[in-house]
């Protein structure tokens, strides 16, 4: 089981790919929302990985996360966690996202505990 505390921390260069015009989310060539919220769900999952049971994982169920600044293509990024909550299943994390300039985005992040095969075939059922 899952205690709170646990902390992670991802860093990483923006590249085109990251960019708003690139994602569809706008028409800039900056680092996206998208790709700030992936960064978040990256680096919340990896941090209680090597903590869960074998054959569990964990899945993304909410974002509230706020993004603030801009960021180019070429700066690097970087995403900090902390398991701030842990019920059972549930999972919340505070989340904080600086550039090399500072702050650009926060906020927190819910996941759930998984058992990944039994998910993964719930998911698979509904092809059927």
């Amino acid at each position: 089981m899952q205690v709170a505390g646990i902390k992670g921390h991802l860093e990483s260069t923006v590249t085109e790919a990251d960019t708003a015009k690139a994602m569809g989310s706008g028409e800039l060539e900056v680092f996206a929302t998208p790709a700030m919220l992936a960064l978040i769900e990256q680096t919340a999952w990896r941090s209680v990985a090597p903590a869960l049971a074998p054959g569990e994982g964990t899945v993304g169920t909410k974002l509230d996360v706020t993004h603030t600044a801009a960021t180019p293509v070429g700066m690097k990024v970087r995403c900090e966690t902390e398991l701030i909550q842990a019920d059972r299943r549930r999972l919340v994390f505070r989340a904080q996202v600086f550039d090399e300039t500072g702050l650009i985005g926060e906020g927190t992040h819910e996941r759930f505990i998984v058992q990944n095969e039994r998910f993964f075939q719930k998911a698979q059922a509904k092809r059927a």
